[in-house]
């Protein structure tokens, strides 16, 4: 928990209501750009998805098309889980609570969501389990997923100091990266490629960020060494923090032994 300080001007109730309705304007004008944003998203050209990926699910192996659970919309969150790693990532884990929410009704949606990480299936369904998600998380270990949708690099490219991500060459600190990608399957069964988003193209996923977005402090993330490092796992925050009403401290105890 931080200690940062705040110093805001003290006002009436009229000065302030003068205020917020200024700021109402702007965020209707940020409104109606993200509408726009939006629709020119989805006015993107596809890519036919000419490989047939097989994954590690839990009961077996599953087909890319399998992943859409008789839907026509599926979005796959590239979660960083290699295949050394002992747990995954803290930071997308954050973003794995806040999806595990949204199923139901992106399901009643015509959308499947699903994980995918390089770690072998044995890893993920322990970590998943500990975590309490009910978010199908397949393996793409034996296929070429993750480095087809760029959130895998080899010991080369990392050592090379650039890997291609986020649509150019950057520099990444982790052989895995997050991202998420969207593909649509047609009444014939063919599968294409719609979208994709990384880095802070990922955000809207993340409604931990739009809550503190809105509370006098933000994101409070200005002194630190990076701006996600104060995440972890939720069962490793203080227990007075990690209770609350999906995951109480009973839970997070239970899910620990």
């Amino acid at each position: 928990m931080t200690a940062t300080q705040i110093f805001n001007p003290v006002v009436s109730s009229d000065e302030w209501l003068e205020a917020r309705k200024a700021l109402l304007e702007e965020e209707k004008a940020l409104t109606r750009k993200r509408d726009e944003l939006s629709r020119k998203l989805r006015e993107l050209p596809w890519v036919k998805v000419e490989k047939e990926y097989v994954f590690d699910g839990p009961r077996g192996n599953v087909t890319l098309s399998d992943l859409f659970a008789g839907r026509t919309q599926l979005i796959v969150y590239h979660f960083m889980f290699g295949p050394e790693w002992k747990e995954g990532c803290p930071s997308c884990s954050m973003l794995a609570d806040n999806i595990a929410g949204s199923l139901a009704h992106v399901a009643n949606r015509d959308v499947s969501v699903v994980m995918v990480s390089r770690a072998p299936i044995e890893k993920i369904e322990g970590f998943r389990k500990r975590m309490g998600w009910n978010c199908p998380w397949v393996s793409s270990y034996r296929n070429s997923f993750n480095r087809d949708y760029h959130v895998s690099f080899t010991k080369d490219e990392m050592e090379n100091g650039e890997i291609f991500y986020n649509f150019g060459l950057n520099r990444f600190p982790s052989d895995e990266a997050p991202g998420a990608s969207v593909f649509y399957r047609d009444a014939a069964g063919s599968i294409f490629h719609t979208y994709s988003a990384y880095a802070r193209g990922l955000e809207a996923l993340l409604g931990t960020y739009n809550l503190l977005d809105i509370t006098p402090k933000g994101r409070d993330e200005d002194q630190l060494s990076f701006p996600m490092a104060w995440v972890r796992h939720h069962d490793r925050y203080p227990e007075s923090a990690a209770s609350h009403c999906c995951h109480s401290s009973e839970t997070t105890g239970a899910e620990r032994s």
